[in-house]
């Protein structure tokens, strides 16, 4: 499993119903591609709960050839066409287990970005926040829980996603507009080797 995300953020005072007019016309268009184990297609709002407008799409891909199809084709190019070229973060998947409400359509998402401070072991980070993701996906209304590294900047990513908005639970906050899943059946649930 690979984590990808880029973030695109929008002027204060633009028309989020934009981004989610563009996710109801065009969100269906990945239900069904290779390689993908699902895609989150999520925003947050100023003001509600977060600081600024944007559009993070958030996707687990079930093989690698998938995500490099997708760089290099034409959905990916509509968003450099439209918005710019973003940044897109990568991460290496550590594991994703499906939630005790797993069969419900997601409506928020919960994603937390974890420095592993120079002082601790990296297997030790990594072991601690594997056994939070387990217990993560156990928590009333959890649809699906991931956790993926970046060690070139040892930094863990937690994501979550949500049957409905979870309280007192930390990170960024983000409604999600659509899920395609085609392969979600084949994220390993499980530890990488």
């Amino acid at each position: 499993m690979h984590a990808m995300q880029y973030e695109i953020t929008l002027p204060a005072d633009y028309d989020m119903g934009i981004i989610r007019e563009r996710v109801a016309t065009r969100g269906h268009l990945l239900d069904g591609f290779p390689g993908l184990g699902l895609k989150a297609y999520l925003i947050r709002e100023r003001g509600d709960a977060s600081p600024v407008n944007q559009y993070a799409p958030l996707y687990l891909w079930s093989a690698p050839e998938g995500m490099n199809a997708f760089l290099r084709g034409p959905g990916f190019q509509g968003v450099v066409d439209d918005f710019g070229r973003p940044e897109v973060q990568h991460w290496a998947g550590l594991l994703y287990r499906e939630g005790t409400a797993s069969k419900a359509l997601p409506r928020a998402a919960v994603r937390r970005r974890e420095r592993i401070a120079d002082s601790v072991p990296p297997a030790v980070a990594v072991e601690a926040a594997l056994e939070e993701s387990r217990l993560l996906a156990t928590a009333p209304g959890t649809v699906a829980t991931a956790l993926a590294v970046d060690p070139r900047r040892w930094e863990l990513l937690h994501f979550t996603l949500w049957e409905h908005e979870p309280p007192g639970v930390p990170g960024d906050r983000y409604e999600v507009l659509h899920l395609s899943s085609p392969e979600r059946d084949r994220l390993d649930r499980g530890n990488q080797r």
